[in-house]
């Protein structure tokens, strides 16, 4: 009991003062980017989106095959607890590639065309499919660090776009099919899907532009990172979750074959 007492009362402390040491170096993270910092970025700026937009119809079709079984999706709090605040019952559901550039082999197996494709991206750190329910709103929140920008490829969008939103500090905005919306979110940021459609993106966050000592920390930081609870937790989670994914598999075909000599 005193060593539960005492992991939780540690990783409150490294979590609180990681995110004061993070926001402490926001400004010198704006000050080394080589690009303006902005709450909404133009996605024209980042010319390897271009083969992601391009092919936005392959990757939706390796959705559509996830889709078949969604049920065995799991909610976003199920893999990472961190965001049980924002992520409640099963209206947001995820299907994990990359997280802070290690790779999910299972998932990526079943989407490969999609994993090429994001391998392509320079300083690739994390990547899922982003199920959103009908009639769901993902309170404010903000990203962990400015040294990422995140971008939503727009694969299943509400005929309403008017009631499907997302606010990034002051700004608002909406998605396309087919079209990626790049965005800081270390600004906060919340979701509204006020229809009775889901809305479906790929996220995917990628290392900020910048001069070379602001690369230096950022893979400091990054390293930092893959050492904290928010990392390992979520690691964690997910390889729990594929294995039990395999054995239900596994038992399935048993079973099937089972059957069959019956």
């Amino acid at each position: 009991m005193l060593t539960q007492t005492f992991h939780k009362k540690r990783r409150r402390f490294v979590k609180q003062t990681g995110r004061r040491f993070i926001k402490s170096i926001a400004s010198f993270v704006s000050r080394q980017s080589l690009i303006k910092d902005r709450p909404i970025h133009d996605a024209d700026q980042f010319p390897f989106l271009k083969p992601i937009e391009a092919n936005w119809i392959a990757i939706r079709d390796e959705l559509e095959s996830l889709l078949k079984d969604r049920a065995s999706l799991p909610p976003f709090h199920k893999i990472s607890p961190d965001q049980k605040y924002i992520s409640k019952g099963d209206s947001w559901k995820v299907f994990i590639l990359f997280g802070f550039g290690v790779q999910s082999r299972r998932n990526c197996a079943q989407c490969p065309r999609t994993a090429i494709l994001l391998e392509g991206v320079p300083g690739l750190q994390s990547a899922w499919f982003s199920i959103l329910a009908p009639h769901y709103h993902i309170p404010v929140h903000r990203g962990i660090t400015k040294t990422v920008l995140r971008a939503h490829l727009g694969l299943v969008v509400p005929a309403q776009p008017e009631k499907c939103l997302m606010r990034v500090d002051d700004q608002t905005a909406s998605w396309e099919p087919g079209r990626c919306l790049v965005f800081d979110d270390f600004y906060p940021h919340e979701v509204w899907n006020d229809t009775d459609e889901e809305r479906i993106v790929l996220i995917f966050d990628f290392d900020r532009p910048m001069r070379t000592f602001g690369r230096l920390v950022n893979s400091i930081l990054m390293w930092g990172i893959k050492r904290t609870a928010y990392f390992k937790d979520a690691e964690r989670y997910l390889k729990n979750w594929d294995e039990s994914l395999e054995a239900a598999a596994q038992n399935a075909e048993k079973l099937a074959e089972d059957e069959s000599y019956s």
